[in-house]
């Protein structure tokens, strides 16, 4: 992926969430745990993926999640909805047991597609 725009994105940093874009959508990359630590990185994230033109997909990559709290949550739940509003479609790459979970705890499970694991490029 061409990155066109990175919002904190630190790989040795314990958590993070990052949002990068190009022509093909959108990757928002969680990792660690997701909880109001990283309040600000959700809204600088949400505030990117809202400035972005088009109707274009949204991957949410949830693999490296550990932990996710109620922000955490909510912010996966913003990302859902503004695709919904927009006609963006929204899906979760391989979410770890932690986010599997808490969606299944909050009734959202199914509700968001999943991808199994990551797709070779041109599929």
């Amino acid at each position: 992926m061409d990155i066109d725009s990175a919002t904190d994105l630190d790989p040795d940093a314990g958590s993070g969430i990052s949002c990068q874009h190009d022509e093909n959508g959108t990757l928002l990359t969680l990792w660690g745990e997701v909880d109001a630590a990283l309040r600000e990185s959700a809204s600088d994230a949400m505030a990117s993926v809202a400035a972005r033109p088009g109707a274009a997909p949204i991957v949410l990559d949830a693999r490296d999640v550990s932990f996710i709290d109620s922000s955490g949550v909510a912010f996966v739940l913003q990302i859902y909805m503004f695709g919904q509003e927009m006609g963006a479609p929204v899906q979760l790459l391989a979410p770890s047991e932690a986010v599997t979970e808490v969606l299944e705890m909050v009734g959202m499970a199914g509700r968001i597609p999943v991808i199994p694991e990551e797709q070779p490029a041109g599929t």
